[in-house]
Parts: structure tokens; C-alpha cells; sequence
């Protein structure tokens, strides 16, 4: 890549992150101000195979302390590989992704997680290695009824959340790796071409939801950024236009003497110094 179409993307990134591209394009409409029909809240039941999830979170040993949360955040890449409750599992996606309430006449949900509009065009899929009560393999999340809806067998599990995270090794050791695709006209619909700086804004929320729901929980995450999107979008089996792979956080067991290890990832600083 030459300089020239580098710096030529490096500013269309720019602009996009700034918002001000759209003025120029005259006065618009949305499809919600068209009264054109409004998308579901979430996608449909693909499954038979429903599995309610438990939501006894008092049985969890959960830290409240939030300056202490905030305190000890941090990425984890080093999983001990030891089995995770369900109830941990479902305590997960209920912070991310959680229903409280149903605003209008479906119009929409409010969850746990704030959204533009409060369209939450974001759905969950787990690929699942080790978690109780589970056998291996994909599911989806079905947030309006708390269930997990199994999808398909997963061969080889670990080289599939491996092929996922562009082979970073690591990721493949956690129990489970959250999967969020974008369903894209959830926030259309009510923002047009101005939605995606918005939903992008929307991810942050849940994925840092994820990162403090872990820390509570004594487990550990990690926002992966770099993964193969048509890789996963094709074991999702979605189309990767109208809905498609926008970030994965793979979350797994931990414990404090691996300290060491993970400090590890970072001894090219120590290298520089």
C-alpha cells in the first residue's frame, strides 16, 4: 500500500469517528420517519433445542465493590481451563445483554446496556468449550426470554475459536468466547446512514459490561479486536452484510499466581526500556 491511499484512509477513518460527512447530502428521512414497518427487536428462535437459563444470581460470589471492580479490571489472556458454572454464564449475558422492561408496544427493549434509540441491534452467539450443563459447541442468545438456544456440534472447538481469533493461542483456552454480530437494520431503520458511529458507540457499552460482569465474577476477558470476520460469519451462517461479526471477548477461568504469565504479554516494554 502506497502512502498516499494510506493517509486516504487513515482521514475517511477520521471522519467517520467525527460525524461530519452528512450535511452535505441534504435533508433526509429515516425509514421510521417513513413509517415504513419497524424490524423485530431481536432475531427469531433458530432452534428446538432451548435451554432456559438460571437466574439465582444471589448463589453467585459476586464482587459489589464497583471502585474495587474499576480498580481491578483488566484484560486476561491466561485461563486456567477449569470448568465454569452455568449460573456464571447466564449472570454474563444477562449484564450484557439483559431485558428489563419492553418499552410501547414492542417498540423497544431497555436492557442493561444503554443503546441509541434504544435499538440494541447487537446479538450474542457463544462458541462453548467448558461450561456446565453444556455440551460443547454454538449457541445463541435469546435475550427476551433469558435462554440459550443450541445451534450446531463444533468439531474441534479450540481450533475454531483459534481459526476465529486469527490464531491468537491463547483465546482458545477460555470455556467460552462471545461472539456479537450486528443485525444492521435494527438501527437503520430509526437512524439511516447516520446509525453505525452510534452502534459502534453501543458495542463499547456491552463489551466493557462484559469486562466488569467478569471481574465480579473472579473470571477473566479480553476484547479481541482482530478476528476473521468471514471466517465467522460463515460458521454463524450469516449473510455479513445485514448482520455481521462486529467483536468477540473470549472469558475463561483465572486465578492470582498467574500474575506472572500474563505480565508476560508485555515484556517487549521491558525489552525497550
Amino acid at each position: 500500500m502506497n502512502k498516499e491511499l494510506y493517509d486516504k484512509l487513515v482521514h475517511e477513518g477520521r471522519r467517520f469517528m467525527r460525524h461530519d460527512n452528512y450535511a452535505e447530502y441534504g435533508p433526509w428521512e429515516s425509514d421510521q420517519e417513513l413509517k415504513k414497518p419497524q424490524p423485530p427487536l431481536v432475531k427469531a428462535r433458530m432452534s428446538t433445542e432451548v435451554i432456559a437459563l438460571p437466574k439465582d444470581f444471589k448463589d453467585l460470589s459476586l464482587e459489589n465493590d464497583l471502585t474495587k471492580l474499576l480498580i481491578e479490571r483488566k484484560s486476561h489472556r491466561v485461563y486456567t481451563e477449569e470448568k465454569m458454572s452455568l449460573l456464571a454464564v447466564s449472570y454474563l449475558l444477562w449484564a450484557t445483554q439483559g431485558v428489563k422492561s419492553i418499552r410501547g408496544n414492542n417498540y423497544a427493549t431497555l436492557r442493561t446496556v444503554p443503546s441509541g434509540g434504544a435499538r440494541h441491534p447487537f446479538e450474542t452467539y457463544l462458541l462453548v468449550r467448558d461450561v456446565e450443563g453444556l455440551k460443547s459447541g454454538l449457541y445463541h442468545y435469546l435475550p427476551l426470554e433469558h435462554s440459550l438456544e443450541y445451534l450446531q456440534a463444533v468439531d474441534d472447538i479450540k481450533e475454531t475459536i483459534d481459526e476465529a481469533t486469527c490464531r491468537q493461542t491463547w483465546a482458545a483456552k477460555a470455556n467460552v468466547l462471545f461472539i456479537y454480530t450486528c443485525v444492521a437494520y435494527r438501527c437503520e431503520w430509526r437512524y439511516g446512514f447516520a446509525a453505525h458511529r452510534p452502534a459502534l458507540i453501543d458495542l463499547g457499552h456491552i463489551g466493557e459490561n462484559l469486562y466488569l460482569a467478569s471481574t465480579a465474577l473472579g473470571l477473566g476477558t479480553c476484547g479481541i479486536a482482530a478476528f476473521d470476520d468471514d471466517y465467522i460469519n460463515n460458521l454463524l451462517k450469516i449473510d455479513g452484510d445485514e448482520e455481521y461479526a462486529c467483536y468477540v471477548e473470549p472469558v475463561g477461568t483465572i486465578k492470582a499466581e498467574d500474575r506472572g504469565k500474563e505480565e508476560a504479554f508485555y515484556s517487549f516494554l521491558k525489552d525497550d526500556e
